[in-house]
């Protein structure tokens, strides 16, 4: 899979929604904060028989307002926006 986050670049503001399909409905969460880290890296999960045996993920590693760090895996159901700076008074 292609970098899904090669438009962006670490200390943009973004927004990341993600989706889940269920059975009844999706289930939809979405997280805002800066980057910090963005790479492609490996999971624990071998069946995908692709770089070095392993399954590869995109990464985006956030900082949130408060501080916390936040790593999102994106998949085909993640979107990402870019967003304006908080107003801060």
């Amino acid at each position: 899979m292609a970098l899904l986050t090669s438009n962006y670049t670490i200390g943009t503001r973004v927004r990341i929604t993600q989706q889940i399909p269920r059975m009844r409905g999706v289930w939809t969460s979405s997280v805002e904060g800066v980057i910090v880290n963005i790479e492609q890296a490996k999971t624990g999960s071998w069946f995908a028989h692709s770089k070095d045996d392993r399954l590869w993920l995109d990464r985006l590693e956030l900082r949130l307002d408060d501080g916390e760090l936040v790593v999102c895996n994106l998949d085909q159901y993640s979107r990402i926006e870019t967003v304006d700076e908080p107003v801060t008074e």
